[in-house]
């Protein structure tokens, strides 16, 4: 089996697919392409790494209401884990490497462990997220656990997923939600 599918050369119509949801405006355009495309896909949303917990709680309830918009079935793991990063000792690529890790192998064995076909992510939506290390580890994890990981490049539709979350009255983020990248916010905010 391919674990690394691509539409143009694969049909994913007829496979079930996991998709992983960071937040409610980076799934709007992943969700609208694989409806556009007839894919049949449930959500799925695991992320440990959004710090602090007011945010996590946040997110997870946008995407509760975008679920609902959109007519979407999604799997919740609610595990929030402060310590594991506030503890952990790698710097820039190895903590981001560490937090897609621990997303996309959940994601990963939880879509082998019920039985989809296929799994993805739209972190793939985001231009600030590291793109290729999101299909490296999708592709490690997929191939771990016997399933296909899912590649599109979502980015092309950032701009207009992002504005849509916006007429749908989302909750948009400003950071990527790790503990680093929010004291570098409020950092920011602090010096403006």
């Amino acid at each position: 089996m391919a674990h690394n599918l691509n539409l143009k050369k694969g049909n994913l119509m007829h496979m079930k697919l996991l998709l992983h949801m960071c937040c409610a405006p980076c799934s709007v355009y992943p969700v609208s392409i694989l409806k556009e495309k007839n894919i049949d896909f449930e959500g799925f949303f695991y992320n440990p790494n959004i710090h602090p917990m007011e945010e996590f709680t946040k997110r997870k309830e946008n995407v509760e209401m975008f679920s609902k918009i959109r007519n979407l079935k999604v799997h919740y793991i609610d595990e929030f884990n402060q310590d594991r990063w506030e503890n952990f000792k790698g710097e820039g690529e190895e903590r981001c490497d560490m937090c897609y890790s621990i997303r996309l192998e959940k994601s990963a064995q939880y879509a082998s462990e019920k039985e989809f076909e296929a799994f993805t992510t739209t972190l793939l939506v985001s231009p600030y997220q590291k793109h290729d290390l999101i299909q490296k580890l999708g592709e490690k994890f997929a191939q771990k656990y016997g399933i296909a990981f899912y590649y599109e490049d979502f980015r092309l539709g950032f701009r207009k997923g992002q504005q849509e979350a916006k007429n749908m009255g989302l909750y948009r983020q400003k950071y990527c939600g790790c503990i680093v990248s929010f004291t570098n916010r409020q950092n920011n905010i602090n010096k403006g």
